[in-house]
């Protein structure tokens, strides 16, 4: 069964080109020219992937992200900006894009961050029936890929679900930015080592009674980071 992606884009041309570009490449494509028509096809379709540019009418890509996680819409978003500042790739990720892609870009990259992010994706087989782990006040349900904190669910992104879950089965493991790197983003094309440590003080923010002084989610200087489920 084919892949099914959205994209949400206003440029005519590029939504085009990529409908074209993805179509031969075998994924069924649906496209929305506005924030709000994106954000409802998004909501309502079951898509595996979103292409999601920032400048957008309506509603920019920012909002709309954000309003996707809000309503626990799981589906990896790469945001395609034609913005090269740091500042406004960092928003994105917090906001819960798992990727970004600055314009103009090659098709070439895109189809490989795609199928890297889609590989990872089904690569994440279901573990049994009612396999959770618990540390803290934190319950990850990895079946529903649900967490909760003091019985109340927490709201993440994809990226960051795949990040804990890598954290817990490596647990009392250091683990260096670049192994993070390759085997949670499962591409070895170059990212910024900034966008491996926003994900970390993301679940930190989230997960942690106190984010500045992290019981769980370690920094080892020099090396990278360790998730430890016990308190130190």
């Amino acid at each position: 069964m084919a892949y099914r992606i959205l994209i949400i884009e206003d440029e005519p041309g590029l939504v085009l080109t990529l409908t074209d570009l993805l179509a031969s490449e075998g994924y069924e494509v649906e496209s929305a020219t506005d924030g709000l028509s994106g954000l409802r096809l998004a909501a309502e379709g079951a898509f595996d992937l979103i292409l999601l540019d920032v400048m957008l009418p309506g509603k920019n890509g920012f909002d709309v992200c954000r309003d996707l996680r809000a309503l626990r819409v799981t589906t990896p978003v790469l945001m395609l900006t034609a913005r090269g500042q740091v500042i406004d790739k960092v928003l994105g990720l917090k906001l819960g894009a798992d990727d970004y892609l600055t314009k103009p870009f090659e098709p070439m990259e895109l189809l490989a961050r795609m199928e890297a992010m889609l590989r990872r994706q089904t690569a994440l087989a279901p573990p049994r029936a009612g396999d959770t782990f618990c540390f803290g006040a934190i319950e990850v349900d990895f079946r529903s890929t649900e967490v909760r904190r003091a019985g109340r669910a927490v709201e993440m992104s994809a990226r960051e679900f795949e990040l804990l879950r890598f954290f817990i089965e490596h647990r009392g493991a250091t683990l260096s930015r670049e192994q993070l790197q390759r085997e949670v983003w499962g591409y070895g094309a170059e990212i910024l080592t900034r966008t491996v440590d926003v994900h970390v003080g993301l679940l930190r923010q989230k997960l942690e009674d106190d984010a500045k002084n992290p019981r769980f989610f370690l920094t080892m200087r020099g090396f990278g980071y360790k998730f430890m489920d016990q308190t130190r």
